[in-house]
């Protein structure tokens, strides 16, 4: 078994990211994307990784969770959220695929809405495809209701995006 830890992303644990994006997401950013988020006062990135790498998470208590095999990669799940005036924008949850189905989406996406509830953010919104039940499940399960569609939004599918929204962080966590 093989502990894990919730911290924030550090800039020697880039090229992880980027591995686990490509992995995950296609390729959605590169190293310097990640770079602008991690240098950006308005970002909150947090990783799943070994407790030994990362920043310690300000203000929240450090989630660890036992796996069953160590990880391939140092970073096996990714989150990142944008301050915006009083919303927090979730841009990414991504958990490599042989730890899904442990709740570490789950527990990532918590310590996302913990860090906006900190920022003083009053709602969250982020996009999902239709076709992604797992992740609408999730969401769903946080209190996400659906707010709309964006047409076309998905590049590689050409898939809608549905824009999910969620009210009242204070009293969420």
């Amino acid at each position: 078994m093989t502990i894990l830890q919730l911290k924030l992303l550090t800039p020697d644990l880039l090229p992880a990211v980027v591995e686990l994006d490509r992995l995950c997401l296609g390729g959605l950013w590169n190293q310097s994307g990640y770079q602008r988020e991690l240098n950006s006062a308005n970002s909150d990135l947090v990783i799943w990784t070994h407790p030994t790498y990362g920043q310690p998470l300000s203000g929240l208590q450090t989630i660890s969770v036992e796996v069953p095999q160590t990880p391939p990669l140092p970073v096996i799940g990714i989150g990142c959220l944008w301050a915006i005036v009083d919303e927090a924008h979730i841009t990414l949850l991504a958990i490599h695929p042989d730890y899904r189905g442990l709740g570490l989406g789950a527990d990532l996406l918590r310590a996302l809405l913990q860090l906006a509830q900190q920022r003083g953010l009053s709602h969250a919104t982020l996009e999902v495809k239709p076709s992604n039940h797992i992740a609408l499940s999730l969401y769903q399960k946080f209190g996400f209701q659906i707010a709309g569609r964006r047409k076309k939004y998905y590049a590689d599918t050409g898939e809608d995006a549905l824009i999910l929204w969620l009210s009242g962080l204070p009293s969420l966590i």
